[in-house]
């Protein structure tokens, strides 16, 4: 098993409100890798798509998205759109609402993995999204599946958005998500799953430090 100082990829998947970019974000910095949050690709897209009003112009979008520039800075906690930090503007419930029928396209979706491989290709990463273990790094040397229940998962975007003065309701949020995982799962190109040797962990009650020090010592251990 390769050791942390080698050119090494852990890949998380798992649905809204898991916990996985949290988690990943903190697993990265312990472990001084890179932070890649696929998820706000697409968002970034998303919001790429209301600027320039093509949300129902796909063919214009996937040209927009060929030649659009998304960066991370921060390790992971600024996202830049064409050099503009769009970091609020993704977590909005417009954009919430919007990224699920944007991010099935296939022509979208085949961008961003080109994207996010490319960056892999670069050094050691942790990359978190909806098809990571399973489509972006089906051969990554650490894979993880993160879960929670609904109700959890909700609670948690909730105390997001309140944090960012998001005007919108729990009983909202959570509906938003159950719709975003029935879309996830369902979606024809690269939907939402488990990759077979990806190891589960269930988040419901569980603190983001648990989850963190668990991923860890997973990967300790198996070094």
């Amino acid at each position: 098993m390769k050791q942390i100082g080698d050119h090494v990829t852990i890949a998380i998947d798992g649905p809204a409100g898991s916990g996985k970019s949290t988690v990943a974000r903190r697993v990265a910095e312990k472990l001084g890798l890179l932070y890649l949050d696929s998820g706000a690709m697409y968002r970034a897209v998303t919001v790429l798509a209301i600027q320039n009003e093509v949300e129902n112009d796909i063919p214009k979008l996937i040209g927009l998205v060929k030649t659009c520039r998304i960066n991370f800075e921060d390790n992971g906690k600024k996202i830049l759109l064409n050099s503009d930090d769009v970091s609020i503007q993704i977590r909005t419930p417009e954009v919430n609402k919007l990224v699920a029928d944007i991010a099935k396209v296939p022509e979208i979706r085949n961008e961003i993995v080109k994207h996010q491989q490319k960056i892999g290709e670069e050094g050691s990463i942790i990359a978190e999204g909806r098809d990571l273990t399973t489509i972006v790094f089906p051969d990554a040397d650490f894979k993880f599946y993160l879960d929670a229940s609904v109700k959890e998962r909700a609670k948690r975007r909730f105390a997001e958005l309140q944090a960012q003065n998001v005007d919108t309701t729990l009983e909202a949020v959570e509906t938003e998500i159950s719709a975003r995982d029935e879309k996830d799962t369902s979606r024809e190109h690269s939907p939402l799953r488990a990759a077979e040797d990806a190891i589960h962990v269930d988040t419901t009650g569980k603190t983001i430090e648990e989850v963190v020090d668990f991923i860890v010592d997973q990967i300790s251990n198996q070094k």
